[in-house]
C-alpha cells in the first residue's frame, strides 16, 4: 500500500490472483461448490432460489436467446427495475457472448431511441411500466408499425438494428415476445449447444455497454469485459469479507455498476445471496427486508441510509444481522456515516470510489480502517490496480498531499467507448492510464480523498449529472437565447441542478414552462429544480462564462451558505 518516494502515485499489490475465466463459467464453478445456497431473493415477485434453480432459470434464458438468433458480439439491451430477469438476463447474455447494454430505467423516447441505435441493439428486454414510465407504450410511440407485424420480428427504419423485443409480461402483444413465450423457446436449443456457444467465449471480450453522460452532449457507452467487471465485483465484495453465508439487500439499481457489479457478481463470485427488496428503492421495503430475510450487507447512496435513517418507524426494526455493506454515488456526511455504524450495526460499512468507465471501484475502505479515515476519504487503492495524481496542465504526477487529476490504470480499465474512438483517445491514455476528470490528493498512509471536479459535473444524489448534456437540450427550446447549469449545494441529495437562462427579446417563460418541456424529454433526475432568468452571465475577461461566480451568486441569493458548510467525508 505505500509507495517508496513521496510522489502520489499507489500499486495495489495483492497475493490474490484476478480470476482469468469468463462470467460463464466463474458462475458454473459457483453453482457445482454452492448448490443449495440461497442465490436469489427477490421480495416484490415472491422469488427465493438456490444457486441450482438460478442456474437453471439463467441457462433456459441462455438457451432461448440462442434460440431467437443472438449471436456472439450482438448488443442486447435492458430496460428494466430491479427484478429477477434483470440478473438472468445479464449472466445469461454472458453465456451466449451478446453484449449486455443498460438503459437507465428513467430514459424517455429521445435517449433511448439513442441507446439502441449508438450500441446497434439487436433485441431489447423491456419491463412492462415502472413508475411514471410505460415502457411497452413508448416501444409502441417509437415503432408505431408494431401493431401491423405478423410474428415477432421487427423492421423499422427508426431502430434499423432493432429485431426482437422481449416483455416482461405474462400477455402477449403484437409484435413483443411475452417472458413465457420468450422462455419457450429454450426448447429447441439442447444443453450442449450453450455449451458449445460457452466454450468459445474469452474473458476479455466485450460483455456489457453502459451509458455514461458525456460532457458533449450526448451519452458514451462505457464497453466493459468480462474480464473487467468480474473481478471488480470479485474484489470489492472480498475487500468486505464476503463469504456464502452472506446475504446482501441490493436496493440501487442495477442498471449502475452499483448494482449489477459490486451487488450481483460480488454475490455471484462468493456464493452469496443477492436479495431485491422492491422494483425501486424504498426505505421501508428496505427496512423489513433486512428484518426478514436476516441480511448482514446493505449497499446505497447516501440519500438512500438517510431516508432510512429517518423512516418513522425505524426504531421498530430489528437490524442487528447487519455487519457490512457500501456506501457510495456521492460523498457522505460524516454524522450519516457514524449513525450507519451505530444505528444500523453496520460497524464494517465501506465507502467506495470509481466510474463507470474503471469496473466500477478503484478504492474503497478496508475493515479496521481508523474512523476518522473511514469517514473523510474514499478509502485505499484496490488490489491489482494503479493510481496517479497528476498536475492536468503538465501531466506530472505530483507530491504526496497535493491535489491534481486522478488517473487509474489496470485490469478494471474499460475496453473503450462503443464505437467511438475518439472519445476514447480523450479518456484512456497511450499508456492505458484513465483520467477520471475528479481532482484528489493522497496521504502519507495511501487514503484517497476527492477534493472536487475538473469539470463541472454534478452529483445529485449518486447521480452524474453533465452541465452540457441539459444545457444542449435546452437550447433546442425556441424561447432560449443562452441557458447555463450548475450544481448548487441540497442537503437531500448533495447536489442540484440549477439553471440560469437568457430568453430571447421580447419572450417570457417560466420555471413551470420549462420543466413541463424537459418532463417526456429528458430523465427526471436531470431537469433543473431551480431557475434563474438573466440579462447576463458573469464572464472572464477573454469572454469564458464563470460558473464559480454563478454558483457563489445562487448561493447567496438562494440563502445556501449553510448547507454548503455541510461536513462530507
Amino acid at each position: 500500500m505505500h509507495n517508496n518516494s513521496n510522489l502520489s502515485y499507489l500499486s495495489g499489490s495483492s497475493d490474490v490472483p484476478l480470476l482469468g475465466m469468463t462470467i460463464g463459467d466463474q458462475f458454473d464453478q459457483i453453482v457445482d461448490r454452492f448448490p443449495d445456497n440461497e442465490a436469489l431473493v427477490v421480495k416484490h415477485q415472491n422469488i427465493r432460489w438456490t444457486y441450482s434453480e438460478l442456474s437453471e432459470k439463467i441457462n433456459g434464458c441462455a438457451r432461448a436467446f440462442i434460440a431467437i438468433g443472438i449471436q456472439k458480439g450482438d448488443r442486447v439491451g435492458i430496460w428494466s427495475p430491479n427484478r429477477f430477469e434483470w440478473v438472468v438476463v445479464q449472466i445469461a447474455t454472458a453465456k451466449v457472448g451478446a453484449i449486455l447494454v443498460n438503459i437507465n430505467p428513467s430514459y424517455r423516447n429521445h435517449e433511448l431511441k439513442y441507446a439502441l441505435n449508438q450500441s446497434g441493439c439487436t433485441a431489447i428486454v423491456i419491463a412492462d411500466q415502472f413508475k411514471t414510465s410505460n415502457y411497452t407504450q413508448i416501444m409502441i410511440d417509437l415503432l408505431p408499425e408494431i401493431s401491423q407485424i405478423e410474428g415477432k420480428t421487427l423492421e423499422s427504419p427508426e431502430l434499423p438494428n432493432l429485431k426482437s423485443i422481449i416483455r416482461l409480461h405474462q400477455d402477449d402483444i403484437p409484435g413483443m415476445y411475452s417472458w413465457p413465450d420468450f422462455i419457450e423457446r429454450a426448447d429447441s436449443i439442447s444443453d450442449s449447444e450453450l455449451k458449445s456457444r460457452q466454450s468459445q467465449l474469452t474473458f476479455d471480450e466485450p460483455i456489457n455497454i453502459q451509458y455514461t453522460s458525456g460532457t458533449t452532449g450526448y451519452p458514451k457507452g462505457a464497453t466493459l469485459s468480462h474480464h473487467n467487471i468480474l473481478n471488480n465485483g470479485y474484489f470489492v465484495a472480498r475487500t468486505m469479507r464476503f463469504t456464502d453465508k452472506d446475504r446482501l439487500i441490493i436496493p440501487v439499481p442495477l442498471y449502475h455498476c452499483f448494482g449489477m457489479v459490486m451487488g450481483n457478481l460480488g454475490c455471484i463470485t462468493h456464493g452469496a445471496t443477492m436479495i431485491y427488496a422492491s422494483e425501486g428503492f424504498d426505505p421501508l421495503s428496505v427496512l423489513k427486508t433486512v428484518e426478514a430475510e436476516r441480511a448482514t450487507a446493505l449497499y446505497g447512496v447516501p440519500t438512500m441510509f438517510i431516508a432510512e435513517l429517518e423512516y418513522p418507524e425505524f426504531d421498530n426494526f430489528d437490524l442487528s444481522t447487519l455487519r457490512t455493506g457500501i456506501m457510495a454515488g456521492s460523498s457522505c456526511p460524516i454524522e450519516v456515516m457514524k449513525k450507519v455504524q451505530t444505528k444500523m450495526h453496520m460497524k464494517d460499512v465501506q465507502i467506495a470510489y470509481g466510474m463507470t468507465e474503471t469496473s466500477p471501484v478503484s478504492t474503497q475502505t478496508r475493515i479496521g480502517a481508523p474512523l476518522e479515515k473511514q469517514v473523510s476519504t474514499v478509502g485505499q487503492i484496490h488490489p491489482h490496480v494503479e493510481v496517479k495524481i497528476i498536475d492536468p496542465e503538465t501531466g506530472l504526477v505530483v507530491p504526496i498531499g497535493a491535489p491534481g487529476e486522478l488517473c487509474t490504470r489496470g485490469y478494471s480499465v474499460m475496453l473503450g467507448y462503443w464505437n467511438d474512438d475518439e472519445r476514447t483517445r480523450e479518456s484512456i491514455d497511450a499508456a492505458r492510464w484513465m483520467h477520471t476528470g475528479d481532482l484528489a490528493t493522497i496521504d502519507e498512509d495511501g487514503y484517497i480523498n476527492i477534493v472536487g471536479r475538473i469539470k463541472d459535473m454534478i452529483i445529485r444524489g449518486g447521480e452524474n449529472i453533465y452541465p452540457r448534456e441539459i444545457e444542449e437540450f435546452l437550447y433546442s427550446y425556441p424561447k432560449i437565447s443562452d441557458v447555463q447549469v450548475i450544481g448548487i449545494p441540497d442537503p437531500k441529495y448533495g447536489e442540484e441542478v440549477m439553471a440560469w437562462i437568457k430568453l430571447k427579446e421580447g419572450e417570457r417563460s417560466s420555471a413551470d414552462e420549462i420543466r413541463d418541456y424537459c418532463k417526456d424529454n429528458i430523465a427526471h433526475f436531470k431537469i433543473p429544480k431551480l431557475y434563474k432568468f438573466t440579462d447576463d452571465f458573469p464572464t472572464t475577461v477573454t469572454g469564458k462564462i464563470r460558473k464559480v461566480e454563478m454558483r457563489a451568486i445562487s448561493i447567496r441569493e438562494l440563502k445556501l451558505e449553510e448547507v454548503e458548510k455541510i461536513d462530507t467525508g
